[in-house]
């Protein structure tokens, strides 16, 4: 099988799909790199750095910012032609297996070796190794899928590697900064016991800390199983108070719903009444006028009778009058009569 051009692989397509986003000089890579950057300074000081496959050199252009004497390289002719015009003077298109001319601080060596051959990259620890004391990397153990990882391995992989070279991982430096599996390797000058004394501390570290861990779960699994026990109660009383709060608002939609007709009801006797009371009121009224009416009849009649029987009555009166005149005239003429003896009494 023929040997990938480099050219081919890490090109702009790559550079724009095989990254995750794309691989360009914006926010999220500033930030990044940026971030890694300030972890490098931070942690490790170097006064010199060379990250060997820097890609587009974003790496070196955060730590230059930080006042680092840093140099990239990397096989992709396109990535370095792109790199920002600040660091074009320091990045250079060149293989990590291949000698560096000068020695470094430190060299941050990112996801790169995944990239090439294992013999190769066999080589290039080796070289890393030839020109510092002191190696920041990071290779995936666990990216398969994508299309250049030709040499994935786990971590210890890599540490064999190292320690061939008489480097071995500093197990008091937490290099989770630059991805979770990175390890920060550096050459050893102590007698191997004393190695294997640091190790197995380490080891006594992290095995209490995964074992404390693990009941620290169980502990929290049987509050889990506890709490758990007590939701579902909870539920059931949930469950048992919203049957309780339907059938009442059931209840209650009944009451409204009677209350309701009730009201309608009490609104048609209302309003009954209110007509009725108009009606008799009517009707009281029109039976006042008609009294008032008959009254005026009543009595127009009655004067007009109490004229006549007035009349009458002074008519009599005229009568008697004119019969007790009458009468008196006879008298007189009597007495007048039996005066002159023409009478006898």
């Amino acid at each position: 099988m023929a040997k990938p051009d480099p050219q081919e692989l890490y090109d702009e397509f790559y550079y724009a799909t095989g990254c995750g986003l794309p691989y360009r000089r914006d926010e999220h890579w500033t930030t990044f790199f940026g971030r890694i950057a300030d972890g490098i300074v931070t942690t490790i000081d170097p006064q010199s750095v060379l990250d060997a496959g820097c890609a587009l050199g974003l790496l070196v252009e955060q730590l230059r910012l930080r006042e680092v004497e840093a140099e990239g390289l990397d096989i992709s002719e396109f990535a370095i032609t792109n790199a920002p015009e600040a660091v074009r003077p320091y990045v250079r298109v060149g293989s990590v297996a291949e000698p560096f001319g000068r020695r470094y601080d430190l060299i941050v060596c990112i996801e790169v070796l995944e990239h090439i051959s294992c013999e190769e990259a066999e080589r290039a620890v080796v070289n890393f190794c030839a020109h510092t004391d002191d190696v920041l990397f990071s290779s995936s153990p666990l990216d398969f899928k994508e299309a250049t990882h030709f040499n994935v391995h786990p971590v210890e992989y890599w540490a064999d590697l190292f320690a061939r070279q008489g480097f071995v991982r500093d197990v008091d430096f937490d290099a989770s900064f630059l991805t979770p599996w990175a390890i920060r390797f550096r050459r050893s000058t102590e007698p191997q016991h004393r190695v294997v004394r640091n190790y197995e501390r380490r080891f006594w570290e992290l095995w209490k800390a995964n074992t404390d861990l693990r009941e620290l779960a169980l502990e929290q699994r049987k509050q889990l199983e506890a709490a758990a026990a007590v939701i579902q109660s909870l539920h059931a009383t949930q469950a048992e108070l919203q049957f309780q709060l339907a059938a009442q608002q059931l209840q209650l939609a009944a009451h409204q719903q009677t209350l309701q007709m009730q009201q309608q009801t009490i609104q048609i006797y209302h309003d009954e009444l209110h007509r009725h009371t108009l009606t008799a009121k009517q009707r009281e009224k029109e039976l006042t006028t008609h009294i008032e009416q008959e009254l005026k009849v009543y009595v127009g009649r009655l004067e007009a009778d109490l004229t006549r029987k007035i009349a009458h009555i002074n008519a009599l009166k005229g009568a008697v009058e004119n019969l007790e005149a009458g009468r008196l005239m006879r008298v007189l003429r009597f007495v007048e009569r039996w005066r002159s003896g023409r009478t006898k009494p």
